[in-house]
């Protein structure tokens, strides 16, 4: 979503075009496979200066040291993730790791705790977290924000407008 809110709002973007856009994704992916090799292949970062990449949060401790990033971190409801996750390999009729939900829950919590303290020993790396229902149920003050953050002229209306709580599918209920 944010990738789509970045590109309507006038952000180049880094992508492979490589997957098409599908029943998990109807708006398409806005991904490069070149994020997955990073640790061992991180050439091209600098060529990306300017532009948005996403990044999943395993990757970003092999982003290059010596670069600058503005990293907009999409906060989501564990339950919320992992049930995505566990829908889209079942329409894809993938197995997903043999793990209780419980234990996976507990895994990703411990990750996304490592990195915010990582992030914070990093000068290299300005972060902006956004809670993704908040980008769902009011989609313009985050785009304000953005633009705040990224320091850049954008389309802030274009961005709020390419919002679709309809495609909040796993939304958890409280």
């Amino acid at each position: 979503m944010m990738m789509q809110m970045l590109h309507a709002g006038g952000v180049p973007i880094v992508t492979d075009r490589n997957r098409q856009a599908d029943e998990d994704n109807p708006r398409g992916y806005f991904e490069d496979e070149r994020v997955k090799r990073l640790e061992k292949d991180a050439s091209w970062v600098a060529e990306a200066d300017g532009q948005a990449v996403k990044v999943i949060s395993q990757l970003l401790f092999n982003l290059p040291p010596d670069h600058e990033y503005k990293l907009l971190f999409m906060e989501r409801e564990v339950k919320e993730v992992l049930r995505s996750q566990k829908a889209m390999l079942e329409r894809r009729g993938e197995k997903g790791a043999d793990v209780p939900e419980e234990k996976l829950a507990e895994v990703f919590e411990k990750h996304l705790k490592k990195v915010r303290e990582w992030l914070k020993g990093q000068s290299n790396f300005k972060a902006l977290f956004i809670p993704y229902a908040e980008v769902i149920d009011d989609p313009l003050p985050t785009a304000e924000n953005v633009a705040k953050f990224l320091d850049i002229p954008l389309d802030i209306q274009a961005m709020a407008g390419v919002v679709d709580p309809n495609l909040y599918r796993n939304r958890e209920v409280k």
